[in-house]
């Protein structure tokens, strides 16, 4: 009886453990809010929380995006992270859903009070049935249903864009596109002359939104070419080697060749 015992809270010690292991993406279908901001068939905001300016109005966010609450926002660290959203209640909600990604911050006192999305024009629209999006997009506030789902962009890779006011002795960059999980924990960068053992993984600071950034510690340049190592919410590891290369330009985008499997 005791070794009986014994299998039987092992196994209900390991089952816990699963549901304990089990990613943001497969936690279901929740309850919240939806507003809209921007215009009736924009891109919410261009000068988003995330720093991702007018990249929200472009492929592959193509304006399906939304301003997130401080639970969905997460002081930055819940840029990028996708979900699924649907409404029911209205008499125009085609009870379909749409995929959005956070982009920005709502700050208004409603998004704090549960979950809320603050969508896109374009993405609140798209809930309704066939020629009732202005409808919708008069009902004020809806109760909604949302669930976090896995980043898919389609062969698009990790997108490092240069801030404009980095130079040699500040690296700074904004980090977008990153598939599956969406968000990043953390970024660590390795300067010129890592492969041979001269260099280490250096972590970088959240500067805000989605940007990076790090300070030279040794009052000298920092060395590219640059790789990066990225930590997404969910713990999977990504290396970019040799991204950004010597003379590189503030302002401009470096494209990786990697991104998290979807």
């Amino acid at each position: 009886m005791a070794g009986s015992r014994g299998k039987l809270f092992l196994l209900a010690a390991l089952g816990m453990l699963s549901i304990l292991s089990l990613p943001a993406a497969t936690h279901g279908w929740a309850s919240g809010g939806a507003t809209w901001y921007g215009g009736p068939s924009g891109d919410g905001s261009e000068g988003g929380a995330c720093g991702y300016k007018s990249d929200v109005g472009q492929d592959p966010f193509s304006s399906m995006i939304a301003a997130g609450g401080e639970s969905l926002f997460k002081k930055g660290k819940g840029c990028g992270a996708c979900y699924r959203v649907k409404c029911k209640e209205n008499p125009a909600c085609s009870g379909n859903h749409v995929t959005i990604v956070i982009t920005d911050s709502c700050p208004d006192a409603q998004c704090q009070k549960r979950a809320h999305f603050d969508m896109s024009g374009t993405a609140f629209g798209a809930m309704a049935k066939p020629g009732m999006a202005d409808k919708l997009r008069n009902a004020g506030v809806l109760n909604i249903e949302f669930d976090r789902v896995p980043c898919k962009y389609h062969g698009k890779k990790v997108s490092f864009k240069m801030d404009s006011g980095a130079n040699p002795f500040y690296l700074a960059m904004l980090v977008e596109y990153e598939a599956g999980d969406g968000d990043l924990a953390s970024v660590e960068v390795m300067e010129a002359g890592g492969t041979k053992g001269h260099a280490k993984w250096e972590p970088m600071r959240q500067s805000w939104g989605a940007l990076w950034c790090l300070d030279s510690k040794t009052g000298k340049p920092l060395q590219a070419p640059f790789s990066f190592r990225l930590t997404s919410g969910n713990g999977k590891v990504l290396v970019a080697n040799n991204v950004v290369p010597a003379g590189w330009n503030a302002g401009k985008a470096y494209q990786s060749k990697v991104n998290f499997p979807a």
